[in-house]
């Protein structure tokens, strides 16, 4: 099966030939296919932004290629818009972006451009509303009077209206509060479940990631350092630790009960935790076997 997005040998060098050359990205190699939902982790500096950034053209590289759905992004350098709507990309903050006089008219903005019809154009931006909760009476508002919260919603559902075969988000919880980054994350997963297309979600948040992520990208010094399944990555906790990232805490927490001996294994989220330890806690009026 032909991947959805491909990195062959991917470089970025930012100041080439002058003092302040820097390699961002050195010779990253990964393949994602259709409908995965890929985690990217790696500590600030790391290139991971940078590599995000060359997957729908944002950025050309060095060298190496980028490839979607096999084919080159860059072997025709004026088609390259056309890629930017199959690999939508929300950046961090990206309420910072707003700039139309309705909620309406700035989840249009991509779709209009696109050249769709105006039906099709209303109608992909009410669907992208709905995916990220909001509701109709916003949309003839102001994006300006809206909540942080709200902001950010409107932001991400100007992308999804234009129904990207791909979907990159780089942070897009960040400056929310809990309650309303969880909201959201649940929102952007049940996109994904719903739409069936294959996300990359840059993310800070270990806990996040280890929710949400089929594979975890971690980079590390300008390099893919590891690529596997989200409990493969999240079991490695001393090699993260080594390049300061952090496991998510009850990942720690059930490392350490391993290693003191009790029968348990690597998990991810406190209701996996929770499977293993009740029948280890002991029983009302004895003890546990």
């Amino acid at each position: 099966m032909t991947p959805i997005l491909e990195a062959q040998n991917l470089c970025y060098t930012y100041g080439t030939g002058t003092p302040f050359e820097k390699k961002a990205v050195q010779n990253v190699n990964f393949k994602i296919q259709q409908g995965e939902f890929i985690g990217v982790i790696g500590h600030t500096g790391s290139g991971k932004s940078t590599m995000i950034q060359m997957m729908n053209g944002l950025i050309r590289p060095t060298s190496g290629r980028v490839l979607l759905a096999g084919k080159d992004i860059w072997e025709e350098p004026k088609k390259i818009r056309a890629v930017r709507f199959r690999v939508g990309m929300v950046f961090q903050y990206p309420e910072d972006q707003l700039f139309e006089e309705t909620v309406m008219q700035d989840i249009s903005f991509g779709p209009r451009n696109m050249g769709l019809t105006d039906a099709e154009i209303e109608k992909r931006a009410r669907d992208a509303a709905k995916f990220v909760g909001l509701q109709d009476e916003l949309l003839d508002k102001s994006p300006f009077e809206l909540s942080g919260g709200e902001k950010r919603r409107v932001a991400i559902a100007g992308v999804i209206a234009m129904d990207p075969d791909v979907l990159v988000l780089d942070e897009p919880t960040a400056g929310l509060d809990p309650a309303g980054r969880d909201v959201l994350l649940s929102e952007i997963v049940s996109y994904h479940e719903e739409r069936g297309n294959t996300i990359m979600l840059v993310s800070h948040s270990m806990e996040d990631v280890a929710r949400v992520a089929d594979r975890v990208m971690v980079m590390n010094s300008s390099h893919l350092q590891m690529f596997d399944t989200t409990q493969a990555v999240f079991s490695q906790d001393k090699e993260l630790e080594s390049i300061g990232l952090q496991v998510p805490q009850i990942t720690k927490i059930m490392s350490i009960l391993k290693a003191d001996g009790y029968p348990v294994h690597t998990c991810l989220t406190l209701e996996e935790a929770m499977e293993q330890l009740l029948p280890l806690l002991p029983r009302k009026g004895g003890t546990s076997e």
